[in-house]
């Protein structure tokens, strides 16, 4: 089997690096009045991607998992607690960033734009490219770590463009990252919990439930129950990713698809879009809701999620519909 120049453990070594960087600016700010409780944090995290391998290689992964579940747990706990703090951070005026604005135009826009495009590229071009007894990239995840390549040219380009240095493009994420906080991980741990009740066969007790409340004749009901059903698994997960394999095992094949002979096709598709109206609807879809308002520096943490939650319901009906009158038809 060839091995891989750029592996995904490269990419986490990375991730941990930055992330440890960031513990030991948050230990140098005496203007955090949680500085301790926020690095311990953040350095949770970051010797998870740092360490993980060796903790696996030396003590085993029963033993690795078990100390990993334990820092998950103490980093919930901080959180929980809200043991997590902003500091002070070396900013520019209004009129300096208005003004550095206004002088690059639309080119700000550019280092945005380099990361889904370099990624791209990446897959095309190198995602089976070797050098020779070398794969350029890791195998098992081509698109990871195209990612990781996009971010890093969009960072190249974009202190070609500001003039800045790679010391300050790490103080700005402190910066941001403070302001997320807790969410900005949050991403990562609902995946990890999708994957925990798939692994418990939820989607088979979601189906033993409904059996006994509902009679499968029913079609519109069992729409109702599959699509609203997505929306609300989805807002406690945070991802329609997560949701999807639970309520689409539990309902969406066993009485839509096998039972009515529903389109599997439409079935699922405007089933994974009405689990998209839950993300509207929560904060635990931290990156689509909770993130934007942090950038914007908006007063309400939520107002993102106020502001969607018609649309969403209004969405949500119309897929009802879509689903009980095109899937079985």
């Amino acid at each position: 089997m060839m091995n891989s120049l750029i592996t995904i453990n490269d990419i986490y070594y990375l991730i941990g690096l930055v992330v440890m960087l960031l513990v030991g600016m948050t230990l140098s700010d005496r203007h955090n009045p949680k500085r301790l409780t926020t690095a311990l944090f953040w350095c949770c995290f970051g010797a998870i991607f740092l360490f993980g391998d060796l903790l696996v290689s030396q003590l085993g992964s029963q033993m690795a998992y078990r100390i990993v579940g334990g820092l998950v747990i103490l980093m919930a706990l901080l959180a929980g607690t809200g043991q997590l703090a902003m500091g002070r951070y070396a900013q520019r005026s209004d009129a300096e960033r208005q003004g550095s604005a206004a002088k690059l135009g639309n080119r700000l826009f550019l280092p945005a734009v380099m990361i889904p495009v370099a990624t791209v590229l990446s897959t095309l071009l190198l995602g089976h490219a070797s050098l020779g007894d070398y794969f350029v990239l890791d195998q098992k995840n081509v698109t990871l770590t195209s990612l990781a390549i996009g971010t890093l040219a969009a960072l190249l380009l974009g202190w070609k463009l500001t003039g800045g240095t790679p010391l300050q493009a790490v103080r700005e994420s402190r910066r941001l990252v403070d302001a997320i906080g807790w969410a900005a991980i949050l991403p990562q741990m609902l995946a990890m919990l999708g994957g925990v009740f798939v692994v418990a066969q939820t989607g088979e007790s979601v189906k033993a439930v409904v059996d006994l409340f509902v009679t499968p004749d029913n079609l519109f009901l069992m729409v109702v129950i599959y699509c609203v059903g997505m929306a609300l698994f989805t807002m406690i997960m945070g991802n329609a990713f997560a949701a999807f394999p639970v309520m689409t095992a539990g309902i969406a094949i066993p009485f839509l698809i096998m039972g009515a002979h529903g389109n599997p096709a439409a079935v699922v598709a405007i089933g994974m879009l009405s689990g998209y109206c839950g993300t509207l609807m929560t904060p635990m879809g931290a990156n689509f809701n909770i993130v934007p308002a942090a950038l914007l520096e908006l007063d309400n943490k939520y107002q993102v999620i106020l502001v969607q939650i018609p649309t969403a319901l209004m969405m949500l009906v119309c897929n009802i519909l879509l689903m009980y009158f095109l899937a079985f038809r």
